[in-house]
């Protein structure tokens, strides 16, 4: 699993997600098909691995 906030934003939007808002260090991400929101914290080198889980199975990459 990827756990730098910039190549999970990277595969992100390989994916099909486009970025919607920023508020602070969270960034927001909406798939353009499912409707899937998914929000990553950027700048962020080592995010826990629970977070990144999180995210995984937020953008549908993993069951849960």
């Amino acid at each position: 699993m990827l756990k730098d906030s910039r190549d999970i934003i990277k595969r992100l939007k390989s994916d099909g997600f486009e970025l919607v808002s920023i508020r602070g260090s969270h960034h927001k991400f909406r798939h353009l098909v499912s409707g899937r929101i998914v929000i990553v914290t950027h700048p962020r080198k080592d995010i826990p691995a629970g977070t990144v889980r999180s995210i995984y199975v937020q953008a549908g990459w993993l069951k849960d």
